[in-house]
C-alpha cells in the first residue's frame, strides 16, 4: 500500500507515495501495481525526472531489479533538484554542493576558443540569479564530448576539502561506454602509463618512466557484434584515460576519432559518467546518484537486435 505525506517550501502540500517491496520485481511493473491510481504516463515521467528513489537512491531505469524488503518512494512534485539551468540538468543542490548531468558537447570550463557557453558559466549564472554573491567552484572535470555527472562546490573550503580527500571522499565513479566491436574477454583491467604531448594528445606506454600510472577496469553489459556496451570504473583519474585505454584494447569508443574510432552512429562520443557516490563533506552522509544509461546508447542494441540477438554478460 502507498502513503502520502510531506511538505514543500512555498507550497501548501506535496504528495509523496512510498511502499515496501514484497517480492522480486522490476521497477516499472512494481510501481504500476502498487500505485494503481496513477497513470502509466505519469509514472514513466517521474522515473525520467529522477523523482523515484529505491532505498533512498534515485533510479531512472524502468527495468531496475527490486528485491523484497526494499523501500520505494515517489515524489510527485518536482523539487529544486530537478530544476534546469539553461542546458544543465541539476541532479542535486544543497548549501555546499551542486551535481549536474552534463550533456555531451558542453565544456566543463572555458578554453581559449570557448569562454561563454560552458557548464561553469551556465551554472554560475543560475546561482547568481538567486543571489549576486553566490559562487561555484570546479571540483573535477569531464571531457567536452563526455556526458554525465559532474560536481561543483559552493565554497572554496568545500572544493579544497574534496580535492584533498578525493580518494577517501569519492566512493564510486562508474562510466558506461559504447565501443567498436565485440569485447572479449567480457571483463578486464587495463594498466599503462599516460603522458600528454604538446598537441594535447595523450599517449599510453608500458614503460613506468613514461608518464603517470593509470588503471581502468571494464565489464561487458551487452554486445551485438558491431558494438559493445561496457561498464567502466577508474582506479586513477587521468586525462583521457578511458579513451586511451579503450584504444589500447583495440575497441575505441564510438565517435572518438582522436583515439581511433572509425564510426559515429549516434553523432557523439559514446562515453557517459553514470554513477557518482561520495561522503558529503559537511554532513558526512553517504550520497549516491545514478543517471541510468543514455537512451541513445541502448537504442544501438535494440536496433541491432532485430538482426542479431544481443549477448548479455
Amino acid at each position: 500500500m502507498s502513503d502520502t505525506r510531506g511538505r514543500h517550501p512555498g507550497k501548501k502540500s506535496t504528495s509523496c507515495s512510498s511502499y515496501t517491496v514484497s517480492q522480486e520485481d522490476l521497477l516499472l511493473p512494481s510501481l504500476l501495481c502498487n500505485l494503481p491510481h496513477k497513470t502509466r504516463k505519469l509514472i514513466k515521467a517521474v522515473l525520467r525526472d529522477r523523482q523515484v528513489r529505491v532505498d533512498g537512491r534515485p533510479v531512472t531505469q524502468f527495468d531496475h531489479k527490486l528485491s523484497a524488503g526494499q523501500r520505494v518512494e515517489v515524489q510527485w512534485l518536482r523539487t529544486p533538484e530537478q530544476q534546469r539551468a539553461g542546458d544543465l540538468d541539476i541532479v542535486h543542490m544543497d548549501r555546499d554542493l551542486i551535481v549536474i548531468n552534463k550533456p555531451a558537447g558542453l565544456l566543463t570550463i572555458a578554453t581559449d576558443t570557448e569562454k561563454r557557453r560552458t557548464a561553469y558559466s551556465l551554472l554560475s549564472t543560475f546561482v547568481k540569479a538567486e543571489d549576486a554573491d553566490n559562487k561555484i567552484f570546479i571540483i573535477h572535470r569531464l571531457d567536452r564530448e563526455t556526458s554525465g555527472l559532474l560536481m561543483f562546490a559552493r565554497s572554496e573550503r568545500v572544493k579544497q576539502h574534496i580535492q584533498k580527500t578525493w580518494n577517501a571522499t569519492i566512493s564510486e565513479r562508474i562510466y558506461v561506454g559504447v565501443v567498436e566491436g565485440e569485447v572479449r574477454p567480457p571483463a578486464g583491467t587495463v594498466t599503462s602509463w599516460l603522458s600528454e604531448s604538446k598537441a594535447f594528445r595523450v599517449y599510453s606506454s608500458q614503460n613506468s618512466s613514461h608518464g603517470k600510472k593509470a588503471v581502468t577496469r571494464y565489464r561487458r553489459i551487452k554486445s551485438n557484434g558491431a558494438f559493445t556496451l561496457l561498464q567502466i570504473s577508474l582506479e586513477t583519474g587521468r586525462k583521457h584515460q578511458i579513451r586511451v585505454h579503450m584504444q589500447d584494447i583495440h575497441h575505441p569508443l564510438i565517435g572518438d576519432r582522436k583515439y581511433g574510432s572509425c564510426v559515429d552512429p549516434i553523432k557523439r562520443m559514446g562515453l557517459h559518467a553514470q554513477v557518482l557516490a561520495f561522503e558529503h563533506p559537511t554532513t558526512g552522509k553517504s550520497c549516491s546518484f545514478d543517471t541510468g544509461i543514455p537512451g541513445s546508447f541502448l537504442k544501438l542494441f535494440r536496433l541491432q537486435s532485430k538482426q542479431q540477438p544481443a549477448v548479455e554478460s
